[in-house]
């Protein structure tokens, strides 16, 4: 007969885990632990960064030394539609840290106005005019260092280290030079004549229409723009002399090579526009010396423009920005006639550089 009895039931339990007995806690341990470690890199990017102006970077040297040398870029075509370096100058005018300035320049030139200006600024940070803080009104010594090509407009911005010996530093295969002004000028009125298209524009004076690019130039407008380009190219020698003292004693030496030509670095030396051969490196170990400490005592740093509000979100803040090539203000800066310190074939391109 079967029993009445049920069949005993064997039930193995499992080992409640650690995790599963703590893992709470783990997790809200873990998410304790990230949001101090976020708090903590916040606080010292801090240390280095103000928030909306350009943010700096460890570049070489002590990484947590508190004297600090500058490295100011310009790149590109010197343009007012590109204000970054100005916001460098002024990141620096404001770190009274910084013992010296790196000028790194990577240019064909630009606008007359605007390398005039930064040339101004750079003076200013030079002479410790617009300095703030501890380092008010002390002088900071600059050093540039040429990259690929520094002509036209970049040798004018070069030109602000003044006359401290050995200051200019260009890479061996270093483009230079192209000391001189130019004025854009094209002659479609033929094409248009042959397409039966006329100006019949209303102006004040025939002079209001002096770089149309519809009327054959006369020589009345010739004339006039050839005395604005020789007065810009004699403030160009000048600032050049300002810097290079040997231009000083024989100025004919700067005449002689202020055509437009370019040089390499060799030629550059021999032409007294350079002092030395040499890379980024050189430059900031020289500059170390004339801030009164050397590479080893000493933090290098650059600067990358202020990432946008998704750029921070998604990670992928950009260190340079380039103009919207179909922009109102790039078309506008393409069509509007200036004069150029600048070597190179297109000056009208420079807002999209």
């Amino acid at each position: 007969m079967p029993s009445d009895q049920p069949s005993p039931q064997i039930i193995i339990q499992q080992k409640e885990s650690m995790f599963g007995r703590y893992g709470k806690f783990l997790i809200a341990g873990l998410v304790l632990a990230i949001m101090v470690i976020i708090g903590m890199r916040t606080a010292y990017q801090s240390y280095f960064n103000e928030a909306g102006g350009p943010q700096e970077r460890y570049l070489h040297g002590e990484r947590f030394a508190q004297k600090k040398i500058a490295v100011i870029k310009v790149s590109g075509t010197i343009s007012e539609a590109d204000t970054f370096v100005k916001e460098q100058i002024d990141r620096v005018a404001k770190d009274d840290q910084v013992v010296a300035v790196v000028l790194r320049i990577n240019s064909p030139g630009g606008t007359v106005t605007y390398s005039d200006y930064l040339h101004h600024k750079l003076r200013q940070l030079a002479t410790g005019e617009i300095r703030q803080g501890a380092g008010k009104d002390q002088p900071l010594p600059i050093v540039v260092s040429m990259g690929s090509l520094c002509a036209s407009g970049g040798y004018y911005i070069a030109s602000a280290v003044g006359d401290t010996p050995d200051s200019i530093f260009a890479e061996p295969a270093t483009i230079t030079g192209s000391i001189g002004v130019i004025i854009p000028h094209y002659d479609l009125s033929g094409l248009l004549a042959n397409w039966s298209i006329e100006n019949d524009s209303i102006a004040t004076h025939p002079l209001k229409e002096i770089l149309s690019m519809t009327k054959e130039m006369t020589e009345e407008q010739r004339e006039i723009l050839q005395t604005l380009v020789d007065e810009m190219l004699d403030d160009f020698k000048d600032k050049i002399k300002a810097g290079r003292p040997v231009f000083q004693e024989h100025p004919q030496d700067l005449d002689e090579i202020a055509t437009g030509q370019i040089f390499s670095t060799d030629q550059a030396i021999e032409l007294k526009l350079v002092d030395k051969k040499g890379y980024l490196e050189d430059a900031m170990a020289r500059a170390a010396e004339l801030g009164g400490t050397d590479l080893q005592n000493v933090r290098c740093v650059d600067y990358k423009r202020a990432p946008s509000a998704f750029d921070a979100l998604t990670g992928n803040a950009k260190i340079e920005s380039k103009a919207d090539p179909m922009s109102i203000q790039t078309l506008q800066n393409m069509a509007t006639p200036r004069a150029y310190f600048l070597y190179g074939g297109l000056p009208g391109l420079e807002a999209i550089e």
